[in-house]
């Protein structure tokens, strides 16, 4: 880990923040773990000067809308980046005690908050993406299939007439769908609550939502994934190259759920290299 913390953090809201708490509760740090989020920020983790390339990525880690797997999923992933000329921010977004839409208000923010401020941070506006991992993959793909949604009212009138389109998304073993047989019931219970209407549940379903302009897209998934299944990143790879959205899906024999960047048995190692090739290959990274 080296230079995203808690001490440079950039607020997301400086005005009135959308959403209530349900359960309220203070913010709780338990090893590489965060859960019971109040002030949802943006932690920076710029690239160094001499191989920044202007390309930025929100970082979204997962942990079932219950915490955020803040080391694994957040700044060992921010390091990689960086070693790629990539400047990385992590997401630290509201979880259970708000529920959705809370977790989409501050990544849709925060994609507003980096476009708009993107000379400040030494990035590209039109090269701004997200990855998400597991639930935070789930959020990620809202964003990518939400974005133009006016789901709240933005208190900054310069920040709600910037747009909150990811420019690419790369998902890692993601939530997709919130729909049975497939459904990870431990996220979709922490953002949705208890029997949710049919109508939640489709908004939701991120492959039910993809069009043209969704982002060009990186998947990679284990197909023995025991917590969230392999068919979540189908299902929207199927949706993606129906739409004519780029799209690139690595399905691993094995992969286990949860690993971030960490090695694992076989092939599934090296997922990060395969992305870079790909985000090499869309002209992100020299």
């Amino acid at each position: 880990m080296t230079g995203a913390t808690e001490k440079n953090a950039i607020p997301l809201w400086t005005g009135p923040m959308p959403g209530t708490a349900k359960q309220p509760g203070e913010e709780r740090h338990e090893g590489e773990f965060i859960s019971s989020v109040r002030h949802p920020v943006l932690l920076p983790q710029p690239a160094p000067a001499q191989t920044a390339n202007g390309t930025a990525v929100i970082v979204v880690p997962g942990g079932a809308y219950n915490f955020l797997s803040i080391v694994k999923e957040g700044y060992e992933v921010a390091d990689w980046l960086n070693s790629l000329g990539v400047s990385a921010f992590i997401l630290k977004y509201r979880l259970k005690e708000y529920g959705q839409p809370a977790p989409l208000h501050d990544l849709l923010q925060a994609l507003r908050l980096l476009r708009h401020r993107a000379p400040e941070f030494n990035i590209h506006p039109a090269r701004i993406g997200v990855l998400g991992f597991s639930a935070g993959g789930h959020l990620a793909a809202c964003a990518c299939t939400h974005f133009a949604e006016k789901v709240y009212a933005s208190p900054d009138p310069a920040l709600g007439k910037t747009h909150a389109r990811p420019d690419f998304a790369a998902l890692i073993y993601p939530v997709i769908s919130v729909h049975a047989p497939y459904v990870h019931a431990g996220s979709r219970g922490a953002m949705l609550g208890e029997n949710p209407p049919q109508e939640m549940l489709d908004y939701y379903s991120n492959e039910l939502h993809v069009q043209a302009d969704t982002p060009p897209t990186f998947l990679a998934h284990g197909g023995d994934d025991k917590s969230v299944p392999a068919e979540n990143s189908i299902l929207y790879y199927k949706a993606l190259r129906k739409a004519g959205v780029p799209a690139e899906l690595h399905l691993y024999q094995h992969a286990p759920h949860g690993a971030g960047l960490r090695p694992v048995d076989g092939p599934a190692t090296d997922w990060p290299k395969r992305c870079e090739e790909w985000l090499r290959f869309n002209g992100l990274i020299k």
